[in-house]
């Protein structure tokens, strides 16, 4: 038997859902249990909320307006996850969403779940899980939020696996990421440069090629791990040549002069 689908109904004919009346809660029940086990959901008023420093940190203005744009036209979909802390509420999860609300000038609450006497290893982990798994965590973020989970817990590669839900290879990536210069780092989100460029590049011994390759990345004329490994390439073509003929004039001299010209070489690639 064919499926029966609904009438198209046009944009301008579509239903909206009073955001301050009509709010559906049951469709809040389906959250992650163990996310949210033991929170409280109820209505807060956006005035109330603290923000404080969110594993995000990247946010792109025009994906904000797009999603309030789109609370506006169909509701506010997923609750933000408050922290009571004495007198105060903190935002955990959800700042995006925080954001988005606070450009609607007749929305003043929004339906949040509240969390109680938690730690702060795991608010972070619940940051981490609830970003995570929304609008694609800039690698950036995702590496300096397990850095500050590391130093926090003092948990192992191995723990920070089975806390929150990644890969040991990936935790260990991060980990590098996150030691990276700052500049470095911010470059990488100011640019979108790819995440293997600054692994790649944090493995070049050649100071001073790493530091002219660090320069591009810095200005952002250094995106693309291609670009990198070209650049790699052709240098190291370089180095071999030059190499290669070093050894044939080597050849006609005495071994004590050999060894002098070999540490030169040395030195002059560090």
């Amino acid at each position: 038997m064919a499926k029966a689908f609904e009438k198209r109904v046009s944009k301008r004919n579509r239903k909206k859902i009073d955001l301050e009346t009509n709010l559906d809660y049951d469709i809040f029940k389906v959250n992650d249990d163990k996310l949210l086990r033991g929170a409280e959901l109820q209505k807060v008023k956006l005035k109330d909320i603290t923000v404080k420093k969110q594993v995000r940190t990247k946010f792109e203005d025009d994906t904000i307006l797009d999603l309030a744009a789109n609370i506006k036209e169909n509701g506010l979909i997923q609750p933000l996850v408050l922290h009571r802390e004495n007198d105060k509420f903190v935002l955990i999860c959800g700042e995006r969403r925080f954001r988005a609300m606070s450009t609607i000038k007749k929305m003043t609450e929004a339906p949040c779940f509240i969390l109680e006497d938690k730690n702060h290893e795991e608010l972070m982990a619940i940051q981490f899980s609830e970003n995570s798994s929304r609008e694609a965590l800039h690698y950036i973020d995702q590496a300096d939020s397990i850095m500050a989970y590391k130093k926090t817990t003092g948990s192992s590669e191995r723990k920070i696996q089975s806390s929150l839900g990644i890969s040991k290879s990936e935790v260990h990536r991060c980990l590098k990421i996150a030691k990276l210069p700052s500049s470095v780092k911010e470059a990488a989100k100011d640019y979108n440069i790819e995440k293997y460029v600054l692994l790649e590049w944090s493995k070049i011994k050649n100071r001073k090629k790493k530091k002219e390759i660090e320069s591009l990345i810095v200005s952002g004329e250094l995106t693309k791990r291609s670009q990198l490994k070209e650049m790699i390439s052709i240098e190291d073509t370089r180095i071999d040549r030059k190499t290669k003929t070093l050894v044939k004039n080597l050849s006609a001299l005495d071994n004590q002069t050999r060894l002098q010209l070999k540490e030169m070489l040395e030195r002059s690639l560090d």
